[in-house]
């Protein structure tokens, strides 16, 4: 399959290239930087050059395509509504794209997204082989920039590893790695309106990441009220102190996805994440 990528040199972007080409599959990646055309030409893919807001540009690379997988997002929690806006227009956009083909477009949940899940199940109606992956909050790995860097940083700066309570609140991970491959088997073979969860460790007790935080970085661990979670936390706040736990076992069965990598802790472990 020759597939359309965005967000092809992020984070997630370069392991879902790298699996796609190992696959066998060509890839077409969207890109908005010259540094970002440069990885993804030495992972051996197509070079389209553009951001989400170009909407022709997005509709006639999924036209040329034999499937999308739709990875890009921008993460300006200062303005998430606009973020949403564009997500959503570059998903129509796509699908309009891909009408009448039978062709698959894989989406990536976001947090408030039902916009974009609607917009995207919508094209099911005209002819696209529409899925939703739904990823854990964490997605770890070397080069992780999300969740677990922050409150590595926040034990640094404070001097201690915090969690909520009693800290069993519990947060489901998936290595990169693995994600990776349940992009690709979406985008090969997931029915259409499929909603696939990208979870291997279903649910880590907050308070275990925290002690395996503290223990790196030489800090206590120490527990906090719930009040005092924004003002340690930052706009990790919320997610620190809810209870996330997730099951992959309908996405398991139905793919054939079966994670094989290192979980969270293990990861943690390995001290990567700790290498300033």
């Amino acid at each position: 399959m020759r597939i359309f990528v965005t967000g092809a040199a992020g984070y997630i972007g370069t392991a879902v290239v790298r699996e796609l080409i190992g696959a066998g599959h060509q890839v077409v990646g969207l890109t908005r930087s010259e540094s970002g055309a440069q990885v993804l030409e030495s992972l051996g893919a197509e070079v389209a050059r553009g951001v989400l807001e170009d909407l022709d540009l997005l509709r006639s690379s999924a036209a040329n395509s034999d499937g999308v997988i739709h990875l890009a997002f921008n993460h300006d929690f200062s303005n998430f509504t606009a973020s949403l806006t564009t997500d959503l227009r570059a998903i129509v956009a796509m699908g309009e794209g891909l009408a009448g083909s039978s062709k698959p477009l894989v989406i990536t949940a976001h947090a408030n997204g039902k916009a974009s899940e609607d917009a995207a199940l919508a094209c099911i109606e005209q002819g696209v082989r529409a899925s939703i992956v739904s990823l854990a909050p964490s997605v770890h790995g070397k080069g992780d920039k999300g969740f677990v860097p922050q409150l590595i940083r926040i034990a640094r700066e404070r001097g201690s590893s915090a969690y909520i309570g009693d800290g069993t609140n519990r947060w489901p991970a998936i290595h990169r790695l693995d994600a990776a491959v349940l992009f690709r088997l979406a985008v090969e073979s997931a029915p259409a309106g499929s909603r696939l969860d990208g979870v291997d460790d279903e649910g880590i007790p907050f308070r275990d990441i925290a002690g395996v935080i503290g223990r790196h970085v030489d800090v206590p661990v120490v527990s906090i009220p719930r009040e005092e979670a924004q003002a340690i936390f930052g706009f990790l706040g919320m997610v620190a102190s809810l209870d996330l736990a997730r099951s992959s076992e309908g996405t398991k069965e139905l793919l054939g996805w079966q994670p094989v990598q290192h979980g969270l802790l293990a990861d943690l472990e390995q001290g990567h994440y700790f290498t300033k």
